[in-house]
This record gives C-alpha cells, sequence and structure tokens, in this order.
C-alpha cells in the first residue's frame, strides 16, 4: 500500500490534527541534538495515550512502515533521527503527571513527562527523581530511560535504572506490556523493564513509568580545588570518597584547555590562583550547612597534608555554589562558541583514570589534536572534544576525526572503557560497537532485538545492525 493510505488510516486513530506534514516539523522532529544526518521522515504521529501508540504500531507493522519513537531529542547520538522516511512517534503530549506517594516513594508518569516538570511535583514534599543532568528542562522520562540517562550525580545515586520499578511499553506488533509494578520486590523471572532502559527505543516504546524517589538532602556544599594532575585528581576523589563516603554527591575534573575557554567566554575571575593543568569540584551533603561545610574543610585538610591540592576555595553562599558549579556546567557552551566540536562520551575505570589520560594526551599529541578534557571523575565518564581547526574544511575534520575515533577506541578497549558511558549508541557509534562489546554479545543483541522486532521496523539502525 502506498504511504498516501497509510497516513489516511493513521488519521483514524489520532487525530488529524495530530499529525504533522510540514517541512519544518519533519526537520525538527527528524533529528536530535546531532547534525551528522538530514532528517527526512514520513511524518510525525502525536499519540495522546498507550492504547493509541499500540493502534499507531500495529498499523505501521502491517504497512511495512518503520518507526522511530521520540522524547525531547536532547541525545547526542543519533538515536531518535529519522532519515528514511519513517514514521517519527513524538510522545510529548503523553505529559501526565501522577501524584507522589509518600509511603512508597514513588509517582506514575507518562513517557513525555518533561524530567524537571517531574523533580517540580516531587520538590515540596522533600523528594526527588535523582537523575540530574543538563538537558533535564527538555528531555522526557521516557528518552531518559530509553538511554539510560546519567549525569553529574552518578556517584552518589546511579543511572535512571537504578530509579525505575516498571514501565509500559508496546511492542511494534501493538503488544502492550504493562509491567507499572509499584513492587520493590519482584523476583519471577526476567526483569524486561531492565531489558528496555537502555535500549534507545529499538526493542518497544516505553510510554509510562514508575518511578523511585529519593529525599531531597538537607543541605549541600561545593568547593572547587586545583591540581597539578590527573593522578593528584584521583587522589583528591580517593580522600573524598573515604571522608565523605555516601554524601559525596558529585566529583567533576575539568583541564586548563577547558577553564581557558570558559574564562575567554564568561569574563569571569577563576577563583583559584596559578595556572594548574586541572580542577575538581566536588559536592558533598549534610546535615545541615555546617554538617556540609565541615565535611569538605576535612576532605580539603587532608589533601592539602598529602600536598595533593594546590589551592581551593569552598562556597559561602547559593551564589558562590552556583557559580563553582558555572565553572563545569558552562564548558559545552564556551566550548561551542570557539567552533566545530567533535564530542566522545567515554568511560574508563575510574582507577584507570590517571594512566589512560597520559596515554590520551600522547595520542593527541600524535594527531596534532589539543583535547578539551572534563567531566564526571567520580564514576570514570569522561567528556574529550576536540575542535576544528579555523583553516581546515569540514571534509578534513570529518577525515582527521574518523582517524582520531579509530585510535582512541582502540586505546579505550586497551584501557577496558566503553566508547559510550551515557549518550548511548545510536546510529554515531554503531559501527564501532565492537571495541566495547565482544562478539558473543553482539550476536545475543542481534537476537534479543529479533524476538521483540522480527521485521526490525522500530528505530532501525540504532545500536546495531538487525
Amino acid at each position: 500500500m502506498t504511504a498516501q493510505v497509510f497516513l489516511q488510516q493513521l488519521a483514524t486513530i489520532v487525530s488529524p490534527a495530530d499529525i504533522l506534514h510540514d517541512a519544518e516539523s519533519l526537520a525538527n522532529y527528524g533529528r536530535d541534538w546531532t547534525r551528522l544526518h538530514t532528517p527526512a521522515p514520513l511524518a510525525v504521529c502525536f499519540p495522546r495515550s498507550t492504547e493509541q501508540v499500540s493502534n499507531v504500531l500495529r498499523l505501521a507493522s502491517e504497512h511495512g512502515v518503520a518507526v522511530v519513537p521520540s522524547g525531547g531529542r536532547t541525545g547526542l547520538a543519533g538515536g531518535a533521527v529519522a532519515a528514511d522516511h519513517e514514521l517519527v512517534l513524538s510522545l510529548e503530549k503523553m505529559n501526565h503527571i501522577g501524584a507522589v506517594c509518600t509511603s512508597s516513594r514513588t509517582i506514575h508518569v507518562e513517557a513525555g513527562a518533561i524530567t524537571d516538570a517531574v523533580q517540580a511535583a516531587c520538590e515540596p514534599l522533600g523528594l526527588q527523581w535523582p537523575v540530574d543532568f543538563a538537558s533535564s528542562g527538555s528531555s522526557h522520562i521516557g528518552g531518559n530511560l530509553a538511554t539510560n540517562a546519567g549525569g553529574i550525580r552518578v556517584i552518589k545515586y546511579g543511572m535512571a535504572r537504578r530509579w525505575v520499578l516498571g514501565v509500559k511499553a508496546v511492542l511494534m506488533d501493538g503488544t502492550i506490556l504493562d509491567m507499572t509494578t509499584p513492587l520493590e520486590k519482584n523476583n519471577t523471572g526476567y526483569d524486561l523493564t531492565q531489558l528496555l532502559i537502555g535500549s534507545e527505543g529499538t526493542l518497544a516504546v516505553i510510554t509510562e513509568a514508575t518511578l523511585k524517589l529519593a529525599p531531597i538532602p538537607a543541605a549541600t556544599q561545593v568547593a572547587l580545588f586545583s591540581v597539578g594532575s590527573m593522578e593528584s585528581a584521583s587522589d583528591l576523589l580517593a580522600f573524598a570518597n573515604t571522608t565523605a563516603g555516601a554524601r559525596l554527591m558529585a566529583c567533576e575534573v575539568m583541564s586548563r584547555a577547558c577553564l581557558d575557554v570558559m574564562q575567554k567566554h564568561s569574563g569571569a575571575f577563576f577563583p583559584l590562583e596559578g595556572n594548574a593543568d586541572y580542577a575538581v569540584l566536588i559536592e558533598v551533603d549534610g546535615r545541615d550547612d555546617t554538617d556540609a561545610e565541615n565535611c569538605l574543610t576535612q576532605i580539603a585538610e587532608r589533601a592539602f597534608e598529602n600536598e595533593t591540592v594546590l589551592h581551593a576555595v569552598i562556597a559561602q553562599s547559593a551564589k558562590d555554589k552556583a557559580a563553582l558549579w558555572r565553572w563545569r556546567e558552562g564548558i559545552g557552551e564556551a566550548l561551542a562558541k570557539d567552533g566545530l566540536l567533535h564530542k566522545n562520551d567515554i568511560a574508563v575505570p575510574v582507577m584507570d583514570i590517571p594512566a589512560f589520560t597520559e596515554a590520551l594526551l600522547t595520542l593527541a599529541e600524535k594527531h596534532r589534536l589539543t583535547p578539551f578534557v572534563f567531566g564526571h571523575l567520580g564514576d570514570g565518564n569522561l567528556h574529550v572534544n576536540t575542535m576544528k581547526d579555523a583553516g581546515a574544511s569540514l571534509d578534513e575534520f570529518q577525515k582527521a576525526m574518523k582517524a582520531w575515533n579509530a585510535e582512541l577506541f582502540v586505546l579505550l578497549h586497551d584501557f577496558r572503557g566503553s566508547i559510550s558511558a551515557e549518550h548511548g549508541i545510536g546510529l554515531l557509534k554503531r559501527d564501532a560497537l565492537k571495541h566495547t562489546r565482544c562478539a558473543a554479545e553482539i550476536a545475543l543483541f542481534r537476537q534479543i532485538k529479533a524476538a521483540f522486532d522480527p521485521r526490525g521496523l522500530l528505530n532501525p539502525g540504532k545500536v546495531i545492525v538487525s
């Protein structure tokens, strides 16, 4: 049957007003934050219930139409790209947020609920969904789960999968899987919820979720340290771990190259003396402000006694805390102002970060690159950005980055690392999956994909080739 017949039948499932075909909408909904693929979807559909999602997928399956699930499209791996006349299934109108259950510390939400809106619903009750990242103002819960989102407080709370009790999801043939159990304990065989989390919309479309919540800390405090090497940064993390324990909320690292670009574009005065190679931001929680500050003071004293840090500053107000965090959170925006970036979101075992960084810098020197290194020191997730030289063409830059990736990924394999720490595989890193997963794992991935989506119509081409 023709695409026109499919769209006509689609309009009997959802309102015609909930189907868009105009060029602007197709371009907007057909891609995520990556800009390497030209969006070319067939149409954009906005279901308003799980039942409508089921009917849409069943119809698409009958017609052989591929479907790309779409959330806030804040991903950086091409996981929400529709470049081959797929139907984009946007869940943004499925955004209901249920009431918080304080006795179980849970909340039931639809997949299109914006992450910050969920936080706002929980905050008056002293609770939070403790998955925190830069795009929380526009990302959707469904996308957070489909990509197993991480963020700045993984060292404290872990990834998104840790804070989900169950989901409701729809298979490509329209079958609804209702696994939105409120049970904390449910040891009854395979955990399909956890299988779907992180699957990037290739196995089923998550439409609803029961989320676990955590108490909002009574107080937090932030300090910024300068160190002379990544080894010293790692030693500082060890002191923070042993001193703060479970109170350690975040431990972020920034290279001098990142700080220089931040200072250039922000015009802000860097609060530490000297020109150290790295800065480390540490956040802890506590029973009150004094308790949190005392914890940071103990970390600083121990670090100075061991000659691990060069300088330190502890925030004295909420304004100070925000200003210190700005040095970390503003890096991506500042780098983007300087030119075209090639981004790598990688991970290595925490204990190997110093040795890996030394090898990374040696590799960068070989490729005549200046790597901008920053990220989540506490969980081993580093963001390695490289920038196009002003005199290079786009084609030259892309060829150089292909060569850079090839050797970087081999280096990651040697260090037991991951080519993607929190952004997923999508289209962007699909062909490099072999550096992180062995042949037996990839074979099982294909078998799992075939079991859920035998015709390969759901988010085709993402993660693995069916």
